[in-house]
């Protein structure tokens, strides 16, 4: 078998809170909106991002962007109103940890 895409999925207990963070994150609005309670950021090719109002399971997920240079996305994400700590040495690059409104982690990696 071969798998050819991804969807990385966060849950959050309140979906407009959720979806003004991220589109803060994305620096755009959803690409989707598939069905009532989901949203969905894609990236180039089969992959993306979904936020899915699940307020049992909120704040439960993990999700890894790569976002190459960490410097640039920090400085345009606290121009956002995103607080971010300075990214830190991590695998074979740096990464750079946020927290969504219910605590998701998000991560990103890059240089």
């Amino acid at each position: 078998m071969t798998f050819d895409s991804v969807l990385a999925q966060a849950t959050v207990s309140d979906l407009q809170a959720a979806e003004r963070w991220y589109t803060q994150l994305w620096d755009r609005a959803p690409d989707a909106r598939p069905m009532p309670g989901l949203l969905e950021w894609r990236l180039p090719g089969s992959s993306g991002l979904q936020v899915w109002s699940e307020p049992d399971r909120a704040g439960r997920s993990t999700v890894l962007l790569g976002a190459g240079d960490l410097d640039a996305v920090l400085a345009r994400l606290r121009t956002a109103g995103l607080a971010a700590e300075e990214p830190q040495p991590g695998g074979s690059g740096r990464v750079l940890a946020l927290a969504d409104p219910d605590g998701n982690r998000v991560v990103l990696t890059g240089s």
